[in-house]
Formats: structure tokens, C-alpha cells, sequence
């Protein structure tokens, strides 16, 4: 069984979750990062409520981590209807039938919440755009030459999409959000003032200067600092007296296998194998995914995002390629300067 990475941005299990909602922001005011992403739903929830009409259909996406989930309840709430949000993913509604039983059920201005929705198969997806369109869904009660569509009309709601991959959207879905925001990496010193809130929360008794080293090393993604922060107080309440200082964070974070940049051991896995096997590229991420053992989904979803923002890697039409960098956070010396420092020592025996 494949170990969960500590600094794996998607969510571990459902006790991680129910211990990460007492962490998370329930209304705006409390929202941390991505302000300009919440300055405009505040503006488009406040012209809504004006008009006396729900919101209009929301689509969330960005990297696993970043508060997607987070943000739907937060939105759900300033609607004033957080108790009336029905959450649910795309994998989970398998035929028509179950997502025409959720849709019937929706009171007007309810949310409707579908986590991977880029996930939806293509016959669900097309009985969703006429409810999302004009509040009324077309249901065929029996098939063959003798089936019969009935019509429902629904009460007007708000869906709310998020997705990791918005490439992987159609258009057609894509085009019926009134609403398209793209979640960000967040900077250290918003992390900083997450993971400050989070230890008050927790009652972790942290210095500010320890606080910094996790945010750097949380990889620009709330849900990754919160589970740092909580292995890190185990190792301080068994190691350390329970107090977090700067040793405490590199012993703890030394133990996971991250180093000062966020990287861990699949991380510079890939990175070496990439310049080792394939002198820093260009290659094919098919090719790499053999070298290392790992699925392609895997490298794509969980290890390229982070250094291709953290500028390790690059991506051409030839493939992927290391940068100048990776190869000084290896400790390796690039190409060009192997080959001058070759040419200096060739110069010099000459």
C-alpha cells in the first residue's frame, strides 16, 4: 500500500477532515489569501442579494489543497443558507436518476456542491445543463420506442463546480458558469497567518519563527501547513516538551524527509531521475513515470504543479526539462557549466 505524502495536497481520510473543519474560515472576514478572488464573490453575492436572486453558478479550480471545499460552505453561509448546502462529486453520481433525485429536492436559492466535477460521465453531464440553464431537467421514464420524457421544472439554485483539472472541463459545461475563479498558491506570510490562527485553535504553543520555516515549507497550500503543523506538535509533545521552536521544525520536518524548500522524497526522486537518466531533459512524462515506478496522474497531479511553480522544471513540446535550479538544490552542477569547467581543465593541462 502506497504511504500518504505528508505534503500531498489532497485530503488523507475522513478523521483528517472533521479535525480540518474546526481549522477552516466559516465566513469571509475570515478568509485568508486569494483576495481577489473573494473581493469579487463578495461584490457578485452582494449584487445578488440585491436583486433578491441566487447566486449564479460557481466553478472553483486549482491545485488539491487550496480551500475549494472550504470556500463553496463559506459561500453557502454568506448566502444564509449553510445549512442547505448539498455536497456530493462527480464519480459519485453514476446514472440520471440519482442526480435528478438531488436536483428535485432543491429548495430555491439551496447550493448544490459537485467536488470533481470534471469527473461527471458525459450522459449526467448533459442531463445537468438544461437544470443549470433554465431550471429544468428532462427525464426519460421508460426507454425503447415507447419512453416517455417527462419535464420538471426545479427551483432556482446554485450549483457550485470545483475541479483540480480545468482543461479536462468540456465547453459546453464550462460555458454554463456564470462565475469562474482559479485558486492560487498562497505566499509564506499568508500561510504564516493561517498557520497562527491554526495553533491558537489547537492550543500549540509556537514561535512565530518556527511558524515561518512550516509556511515556507508547506508548499503554497493550507491543508499541507495544517498537517505539518499537527505532526510537528506530536513530535514537540513527545521530544520537545510541547513547545515548537526552529529546532523542533527541522528535527520533526527532517524525520518526513523534507528539506527547506518543500520538497520531499518523490520530489527530488523525480528531479534525479530527470537529470540523471535523461541529462535534465527534454523527456516524455511517460518515460519518466516508467523510470520512477510511478503513474503518469500521479506526477501530473501531485508532484509537477509545485516545481513547475517553484521553477525546478519547465515544460516544452519536447517534454520536460530541469532547470539551472534543480540541479544547485541537488547540489549538481549543470550542463553548460560541466562542460566549461571540462574546457577550463582541458585549456589548463594543455
Amino acid at each position: 500500500m502506497t504511504r500518504q505524502r505528508i505534503i500531498d495536497g489532497e485530503s488523507a481520510d475522513g478523521h483528517e477532515e472533521q479535525t480540518n473543519w474546526a481549522l477552516r474560515p466559516r465566513r469571509f472576514e475570515e478568509w485568508v489569501g486569494q483576495k481577489s478572488v473573494i473581493e469579487q464573490l463578495q461584490i457578485a453575492l452582494s449584487a445578488a442579494k440585491k436583486r433578491r436572486e441566487p447566486l449564479e453558478h460557481v466553478l472553483l479550480d486549482g491545485p488539491p489543497g487550496l480551500g475549494k471545499t472550504t470556500l463553496a460552505h463559506v459561500i453557502a453561509e454568506e448566502m444564509g443558507v449553510a445549512d442547505r448546502i448539498r455536497v456530493t462529486s462527480g464519480p459519485a453520481i453514476v446514472k440520471q436518476g440519482e442526480l435528478m433525485s438531488t436536483l428535485t429536492n432543491l429548495d430555491e436559492g439551496d447550493v448544490l456542491f459537485v467536488d470533481e466535477i470534471h469527473r461527471l460521465n458525459m450522459v449526467v453531464e448533459e442531463f445537468l445543463y438544461p437544470a443549470m440553464e433554465d431550471f429544468r431537467v428532462d427525464f426519460t421514464i421508460e426507454g425503447g420506442l415507447g419512453g416517455r420524457t417527462v419535464n420538471f421544472k426545479l427551483k432556482r439554485f446554485t450549483l457550485i463546480g470545483a475541479t483540480t483539472r480545468a482543461g479536462m472541463l468540456t465547453a459546453a459545461l464550462r460555458d454554463r458558469f456564470g462565475l469562474r475563479y482559479h485558486l492560487d498558491f498562497y505566499e509564506p506570510n499568508e500561510l504564516m497567518e493561517i498557520l497562527r490562527r491554526s495553533a491558537l485553535r489547537l492550543e500549540v504553543d509556537a514561535e512565530p519563527e518556527a511558524l515561518q520555516m512550516i509556511a515556507e515549507r508547506s508548499r503554497g497550500t493550507p491543508r499541507v501547513a495544517n498537517r505539518l503543523l499537527k505532526r510537528i506538535r506530536d513530535y514537540a509533545q513527545v521530544r520537545a516538551e510541547g513547545r515548537i521552536d526552529h529546532s523542533v521544525v527541522e528535527k520533526a520536518l527532517s524525520i518526513e524527509e523534507i528539506d527547506g524548500m518543500g520538497l520531499d522524497r518523490l520530489d527530488r526522486s523525480y528531479l534525479s531521475s530527470l537529470i540523471e537518466t535523461y541529462r535534465g531533459g527534454p523527456a516524455g512524462i511517460e518515460a519518466i513515470s516508467a523510470t520512477m515506478g510511478q503513474s503518469r496522474d500521479t506526477l501530473e497531479d501531485m508532484v509537477e504543479p509545485f516545481l513547475l511553480q517553484q521553477r525546478f522544471l519547465t515544460r516544452t513540446r519536447q517534454g520536460r526539462c530541469a532547470t539551472r535550479r534543480a540541479y544547485q538544490h541537488l547540489g549538481l552542477t549543470p550542463p553548460d557549466e560541466r562542460e566549461e569547467a571540462i574546457e577550463e581543465r582541458g585549456l589548463f593541462d594543455g
